[in-house]
């Protein structure tokens, strides 16, 4: 049977299990909209109101689903608008698959109308991509396109889709499976580096787990929260890997890092074997390589080869899927579990740990002003019960949201950690809650991210998505004014955030609700009548204004170096 590339596109859409398209049209993809407007049943689509937001929306909802997120986009500055997305979800090894369209073939190359090379621009930034030129290939491409994004390391794929492709007509085939001949990930964990590790753990006094996302994209929390709860192993983690844990635990020992926990920072410094799964040890987590785990034998797990020894050096490499190799590591431990007291022999390393947590707790001035932390604290108590879903923008906000919000469940948390993207958290969230339309979904954001992709307000207004948006406004860019008044001599240059928006008429300007909280005294009603509606809100909360995040490892310094004030 002939179809249309457009309806290709559809049938293979469909196969992939897709339900939900986050996009924009444009004259390069207005026969494929055409076409999708009669598989609105099936494939759902969410027109945003920029293309960088549906891209975020995708990753949003890949995030929170663990499915493919997908967005389609025109080409031109369609296409260039969703590199900024596309970037955040390489950093960060979400799997989508990015639609672009092109100008026809015969055009590619002259400088057409809306014409870019998105393959060459996105090439540093994707996990593949790929320019259709023969309807032929297109169901096979697409095929690989959504193999690859969910596979291995993921992350983002495009696939860039000339007009005339889209228009021409040819025989679809779908394939029955994909084999990449030079792709070819390892799953199944080597037995003798298990072993090796298991020897490791068996002779530590001081084991330490570290969790990063790989944790949490390959399903792993549960094997892992097993195993350290077993063998009395304590457990950090990195921004990525919040929720892959229970937050709640007495295991727990916070987040490592720039503003990690001062109980997870010493952990790091004092365990003698480290045993890091599913992180690829970014300068934030590691402060100073040099001082990083110095004391430390390192097993490192990660499905990704390249990311084993590219930071750090490390003494028992494990490449698999993280969830395998616990697994694995786990079955290799049990038979050996008589050769060590394991909840004994670990007794006075978690004490001493325990030490560190209430003797240097996350705290902070109460002072009659309204503290940012203390509104994190009162999300918290409000929603702990309720299984919610926290995407955030950029900024200060981003660590206080990370410090104060427990969080005890995998994929609720939302955060752009590798790229560090304003403007990610609104549409995230919006992307969250169609994935997990039954789960509370909030967004803290800051006075300066929530105004880069602010418009998209109106998607979520539109699709009626009970989206809440707690702004912690202190009219600055508030981390780039924490460097410069400790860094800088207080030269607060362009970080002043003077005539922002009114946030409760913007509110009201979209057909949403809008509250402002300037007092200590209404946080907590306020907070709760927001939070009991059903439509979409925005929270204007005036926080102090110079408040730091603490603690803080200045930039080349070691994890025990950290400023506490």
């Amino acid at each position: 049977m002939e179809l249309t590339g457009a309806q290709i596109l559809m049938e293979c859409l469909k196969r992939e299990g897709v339900d939900t398209i986050f996009g924009y049209p444009g004259g390069a993809v207005i026969e494929v909209f055409d076409e999708l407007s009669r598989h609105q049943d099936a494939l759902k689509t969410i027109l945003v109101r920029h293309e960088q937001a549906g891209v975020h929306a995708a990753d949003g909802y890949a995030r929170a689903s663990g499915k493919v997120g997908v967005c389609l986009v025109t080409s031109g500055p369609g296409a260039t608008n969703a590199v900024t997305g596309i970037a955040t979800a390489y950093c960060d090894s979400i799997p989508l698959v990015v639609f672009t369209g092109q100008v026809p073939t015969r055009l590619i190359g002259n400088d057409a109308f809306q014409e870019v090379d998105i393959v060459g621009i996105t090439r540093p930034c994707t996990k593949h991509n790929y320019l259709v030129k023969d309807i032929r290939d297109l169901s096979g491409i697409i095929r690989q396109a959504f193999y690859l994004a969910r596979t291995g390391r993921p992350g983002p794929v495009l696939v860039d889709l000339p007009k005339d492709v889209m228009t021409g007509k040819g025989e679809f085939v779908w394939p029955a499976d994909v084999r990449m001949r030079s792709y070819n990930p390892t799953y199944k964990p080597n037995l003798v580096q298990l072993r090796r590790a298991a020897e490791l753990l068996v002779k530590a006094k001081k084991p330490l787990i570290l969790m990063g996302g790989g944790v949490i994209s390959s399903n792993a929390s549960g094997v892992l929260t097993d195993m350290a709860m077993r063998y009395q192993i304590p457990v950090v983690s990195t921004l990525m890997g919040l929720g892959g844990f229970p937050g709640t635990h007495s295991l727990w020992f916070g987040m490592v890092g720039m503003h990690g926990f001062v109980s997870a920072n010493k952990a790091v410094g004092e365990a003698d074997v480290l045993i890091a799964v599913g992180s690829r040890f970014a300068d934030r987590v590691t402060g100073k390589i040099s001082a990083f785990a110095s004391n430390s034998r390192i097993i490192h797990i990660d499905i990704d080869p390249t990311s084993i020894r590219k930071n750090v050096s490390v003494d028992v490499p494990v490449v698999a899927d993280c969830r395998e190799a616990v697994i694995g590591l786990a079955e290799v431990l049990a038979a050996r579990a008589e050769e060590k007291d394991w909840p004994n022999e670990h007794k006075d390393w978690l004490a001493g740990l325990d030490r560190y947590r209430k003797g240097n707790p996350l705290s902070y001035v109460r002072n009659g002003e309204i503290k940012p932390q203390q509104v994190i604290e009162a999300v918290y108590e409000l929603v702990k019960d309720d299984d919610a879903v926290i995407a955030t923008e950029v900024g200060q906000h981003q660590m206080w949201a990370a410090q104060f919000f427990k969080y005890t469940t995998p994929r609720s948390f939302l955060s752009s950690g590798g790229l560090g993207t304003m403007g990610y958290g609104l549409p995230a969230a919006m992307g969250g809650q169609i994935a997990m339309p039954d789960r509370r979904v909030i967004c803290i954001a800051g006075d300066g991210s929530i105004q880069m992709n602010s418009q998209e307000f109106a998607t979520i207004v539109h699709n009626k998505l009970p989206v809440k948006v707690i702004i912690l406004n202190n009219c600055y860019l508030g981390m780039v004014r924490q460097w410069q008044e400790l860094f800088f001599k207080q030269n607060y240059m362009c970080t002043p955030m003077d005539g922002q928006p009114d946030f409760v008429k913007l509110a009201d300007a979209y057909g949403a609700e809008g509250y402002r909280i300037t007092e200590e005294a209404d946080l907590v009603p306020t907070l709760q009548k927001a939070l009991a509606s059903p439509n979409p809100v925005i929270v204007d909360v005036r926080v102090a204004r110079e408040e730091n995040v603490y603690p803080m490892v200045p930039a080349g310094k070691g994890l025990d170096e950290m400023l506490l004030v």
